[in-house]
């Protein structure tokens, strides 16, 4: 047999555990059992009619040949007026990069700026990939745990205490994947207030749920405190979690000119344009109708508020309330040390999401992977009688427990 070596980049990294974790619900499923899979981040709402019908108008004009690599002229004229009509951030369109999801953008950043050892600060828990996107780019994840007494969220101390000379980044995303915690202008000017005595650390604001806030609008920007460091950041967003267009794979960066040119130079040679196809769609979403966006906020609020009030009603589970994003981050220490019917002792979060799923069919995603323990994550992108039978699932397992 041939031997093939793989690279130390791959072997530092391992799969995404959400997919992980939807991808076993999958099995079970298709193996007959009865499953509530609350893993999976994506809207289960179909994309917008006008989305979908500009798609199909863009193919049928012949629209699905190559574009500019950093995306069409409209697309980045489109995003650099959105940021300025919903964030008061201006951009040039040349400052704007279509990317083939929010991902690739992250991804491309930390490829074109680490050098082997350099450092990038991620606030935990974080979104799953972080760490892995920064391992593959032969960084080092600095993680900080940000505990739930404060939010979940990085305060300025941690932040001095974290930097040192090697730090290239800093992580930001509100509201947040997995706790929908969602900073507020004055956190975030304590946060620039120490940046601002460290000139090379970059800054990075995932900002892919930004209306997916619960209360009082959409969710503030760091560089709406912090303007005097825009040079310095760069701002990653996309149409998935907002349009219910996953599938479309179409996210953007925004940022000095510099880093925009290094990220249009990398992704020349490692993907080339998003699709034509896609960027008309997004098109459409950006420009069009904007009441999709507000309707499914309500009806995402309502999932959030019975999710979160029967949670706090099982012994031994708890939650805060998020601001904002369709997730639960779902306090299990109480269930630590508890042992099944079958005589297994949970040790950890990661022992209780595969009691949850063993027992009674319901799968979560542990809070291991999103760097704090001991928790688990419950997506609440799905109908309300899912959830709620997820919920009785859920309790009856619990009440089981010796």
């Amino acid at each position: 047999m041939t031997s093939i070596a793989l690279a130390g980049r791959i072997l530092r990294i391992k799969p995404s555990p959400s997919t992980a974790a939807a991808d076993r619900a999958s099995e079970l499923k298709r193996a007959g059992r009865s499953i509530i899979s609350l893993v999976v981040g994506e809207p289960d709402f179909d994309t917008p009619a006008h989305i979908r019908a500009a798609a199909a108008a863009a193919m049928e004009a012949g629209a699905t040949r190559y574009t500019q690599l950093a995306g069409t002229p409209e697309l980045r004229k489109a995003i650099a007026d959105k940021l300025l009509r919903e964030n008061g951030l201006t951009y040039d369109p040349k400052d704007i990069i279509v990317t083939n999801g929010a991902k690739s953008g992250i991804y491309a950043a930390f490829a074109a700026t680490l050098d082997a050892g350099d450092e990038v600060i991620i606030p935990a828990p974080f979104w799953v990939s972080y760490t892995d996107v920064v391992l593959a780019c032969d960084g080092v994840p600095v993680t900080v745990p940000c505990d739930e007494a404060q939010g979940f969220k990085l305060t300025a101390e941690q932040l001095e205490a974290a930097i040192t000379p090697r730090t290239r980044w800093l992580i930001l995303n509100s509201p947040s994947n997995p706790t929908g915690a969602t900073y507020s202008l004055e956190e975030y000017a304590a946060l620039a207030q120490v940046l601002e005595r460290h000139p090379a650390v970059l800054v990075m604001t995932d900002d892919i749920y930004e209306h997916l806030r619960f209360e009082g609008g959409i969710a503030p920007h760091f560089l709406n405190a912090a303007p005097q460091l825009q040079d310095r950041t760069l701002a990653i967003n996309g149409v998935s979690k907002t349009y219910a267009m996953t599938g479309f794979r179409i996210g953007w960066a925004a940022g000095p000119s510099l880093l925009i040119k290094a990220l249009d130079t990398l992704l020349s040679q490692a993907a080339g344009n998003a699709s034509s196809v896609s960027q008309a769609a997004a098109l459409a979403a950006l420009n069009g109708d904007q009441s999709f966006v507000r309707d499914n906020l309500a009806t995402y609020r309502q999932r959030r508020d019975v999710m979160a009030a029967g949670i706090n009603a099982i012994p031994g589970l708890s939650c805060l309330v998020p601001d904002g994003a369709f997730y639960l981050y779902v306090n299990c220490a109480g269930l630590i040390g508890r042992t099944t019917p079958e005589g297994t002792v949970l040790a950890d979060d990661g022992m209780v999401t595969l009691y949850l799923l063993d027992s009674v069919g319901v799968a979560v995603v542990a809070g291991a992977a999103y760097g704090l323990s001991p928790y688990f994550r419950i997506s609440t992108a799905t109908s309300l009688d899912t959830l709620q039978e997820g919920l009785n699932r859920i309790a009856k397992a619990i009440g089981q427990l010796r």
